[in-house]
């Protein structure tokens, strides 16, 4: 989920202010985020990858949503050993995907209509690969290849190298007891060099070294390469890692994640401080960040991250994975996965054309949530309550405006008295998944797996 700051705006999202809240006015803070996986939206050539141009064919298809924002996954040259998350070229486009110009003809795209578009960055770590180009040229960056060449080269501090530790019988083990967040030490032997380089994800994933100040000024010129071709910000992957602290101790702590070191590398001591350098990029365009910061313990993590007075993040996002299937249309060749075998009776097509699809459902929400901004963007939380069993109630409320939104959590029916539960009489039903609903009676019936929002007299 994306969490906003209360208390002020950054790199560049000015807005007027709401004085019924006192919470600050921005675009941003309205806009609903579309986000896109390349490979699996739409395969424009018959190869069966999606690509750019399969996203740009769907442009109308997006706008019909409603959506302000579309972000999409990485699209950067990568050897895909992460899905993308593996970056071997951020100045270029995975080939299947396209190219620079797709990219820029798919911006221009998104532009017209007015909505806008976030590029998926990944900067704690890249790939331990330089990727040949599809006529056979190599690509451009090759830092990891560089810094694994010899201790004395000039890339030789753009990643984490330590010398081995050995055990009493003289086994050679890794520099710390760190963890992998996909499992197995966080370390990885190179016999080129006799040492270790660190890497919190696979060990195709070599993590940057944030402290040396020219990978800064390379992740900096990265930002302003895309920025100048239109994109408009960035939603930064694993941003809250990219700081270690001196030293690199062992990690004798207990975390739910049962994850050795995190409670090092997550929110690290230098942190803040390198938010600023990509506040300050994103400052020179006006454009805006969303911060992946996982592993969050401390939700004061996120003020000090995303505060007006900071200059680092915009927002930050949390997130869950949920797998999606995909199906018709998506390409005239084989997928490059398996589809569901049922996609002939569910896929985008039908939801479109039918009208109680969860497709149509998204532009009926989120016009509600445009139409009715002063209560449901910026308005005031409140829990009501807290104990029911089935219900889950809360309301929001902006000056002399308050809407309310009861959830039927159960798969039996539920009747409750308005007035004890809620402290009001409802007014205009904005939504329920119950056609003819009626609220006008003092006790209300909601069935099984009942939702609605209405506003309050």
């Amino acid at each position: 989920m994306l969490k906003q700051p209360s208390n002020g705006l950054s790199n560049g999202a000015g807005g007027s202010h709401d004085h019924a809240n006192h919470v600050p006015r921005a675009w941003r803070k309205e806009a609903s985020v579309y986000q896109v996986y390349p490979s699996s939206f739409k395969d424009s050539n018959g190869d069966g990858i999606g690509d750019i141009p399969g996203i740009t064919s769907k442009v109308g298809y997006i706008q019909q949503l409603g959506v302000d924002i579309v972000w999409l996954c990485p699209i950067f040259k990568s050897p895909q050993a992460d899905m993308g998350y593996d970056i071997s070229d951020y100045c270029h486009v995975h080939e299947p995907h396209g190219t620079i110009e797709n990219v820029e003809e798919l911006i221009q795209g998104l532009h017209s209509p007015g909505m806008k578009c976030l590029l998926d960055l990944v900067v704690n770590h890249t790939s331990d690969q330089v990727e040949a180009t599809l006529s056979g040229q190599r690509g451009a960056h090759n830092w990891f290849e560089q810094s694994r060449s010899s201790l004395s080269n000039s890339h030789r501090d753009w990643y984490i190298w330590r010398k081995p530790k050995y055990d009493s019988a003289g086994n050679r083990q890794p520099p710390n007891n760190w963890k992998a967040i996909f499992g197995g030490s966080a370390w990885e032997y190179d016999e080129q060099t006799d040492e270790y380089y660190l890497h919190l994800f696979l060990k195709e994933q070599p993590d940057l070294k944030w402290d040396h100040p020219p990978v800064r000024d390379a992740v900096c010129e990265v930002m302003r390469f895309w920025l100048d071709r239109g994109c408009d910000g960035f939603r930064i992957d694993a941003i809250n890692f990219i700081s270690k602290p001196p030293g690199l101790p062992d990690d004798r702590s207990e975390n739910r994640w049962n994850m050795l070191g995190l409670e090092h590398y997550a929110n690290g001591p230098r942190l803040h401080e390198y938010l600023k350098v990509i506040g300050g990029v994103l400052r020179e365009y006006d454009a805006f960040s969303v911060g992946d910061m996982g592993h969050l313990t401390d939700l004061d993590e996120v003020l000090r991250s995303v505060g007006a007075d900071r200059g680092e993040l915009a927002m930050v996002f949390h997130f869950e994975i949920m797998d999606m299937d995909h199906g018709s249309d998506f390409t005239t060749g084989t997928p490059w996965m398996r589809v569901n075998e049922d996609y002939a009776k569910w896929n985008a097509e039908s939801q479109v054309n039918a009208p109680d699809s969860v497709f149509q459902y998204y532009p009926t929400v989120l016009q509600l949530r445009k139409e009715y901004k002063d209560i449901f963007v910026y308005g005031e939380f409140k829990l009501l309550a807290p104990d029911h069993q089935q219900l889950f109630v809360h309301k929001r409320m902006s000056g002399s405006k308050s809407a309310v939104v009861v959830m039927n959590f159960k798969e039996t029916g539920i009747t409750f008295e308005a007035a004890d539960l809620i402290g009001g009489k409802l007014g205009k039903v904005l939504l329920s998944n119950y056609a003819g609903l009626s609220v006008e009676e003092p006790s209300i019936t909601l069935g099984p797996f009942g939702a609605f929002v209405a506003l309050l007299s």
